[in-house]
């Protein structure tokens, strides 16, 4: 999985944010803390976690 990392869209400017890297798996981090890995997630099960957060 070569895909390139994003940070989330409802990341501030107050050093509290997630990157994400999309594929058929979603790798998600937290940006300050790259270093201690990633955690990894079905496409589906990310799809269907983003959809619930936005009240869908």
């Amino acid at each position: 999985m070569d895909k390139r990392w994003h940070k989330s869209s409802h990341s501030a400017n107050g050093g509290e944010c997630v990157e994400v890297s999309e594929g058929e798996a979603v790798r998600v981090r937290d940006t300050q803390n790259r270093d201690l890995g990633y955690l990894t997630v079905p496409a589906p099960e990310w799809s269907a976690l983003v959809g619930a957060l936005r009240g869908r």
